[in-house]
């Protein structure tokens, strides 16, 4: 009999997630953690798939995001992404320091001389 209760447990919290993720309107759903007894952090919000963020609402460890905690996570995001796009860029800039002393041009560069050659 212990185990029927178990399997229907699990029937109950299949049904859960399902009807959760159907309720979800986008492929991608922004959550909100919350804290939880194994040292969640509560308030971190994260951009998962549907079927991600139905397990996580339905074990408790977060809630979907306000359209205002969306809009605020998507900016941020954006901006984040700005600044590493730009920051790549950054590095991928070579530069070549040339001294005053060294040839500017290939024209004038001296031949190298020989042992014997005098200037």
């Amino acid at each position: 009999m212990g185990s029927l209760r178990g399997d229907m447990d699990l029937k109950a919290y299949y049904q859960k997630l399902r009807q959760i993720e159907a309720s979800l309107p986008e492929a991608d759903v922004i959550v909100v953690s919350l804290g939880t007894p194994d040292g969640g952090r509560a308030g971190l919000s994260t951009e998962v798939p549907r079927t991600i963020a139905a397990r996580l609402v339905a074990e408790g460890s977060a809630r979907l995001a306000t359209e205002d905690e969306a809009q605020k996570h998507r900016e941020q995001h954006a901006e984040a992404r700005c600044l590493a796009e730009q920051a790549a860029k950054a590095n991928r800039i070579q530069v070549t320091v040339v001294s005053e002393a060294e040839p500017r041009e290939e024209g004038k560069r001296q031949k190298p001389r020989g042992r014997g050659e005098q200037e």
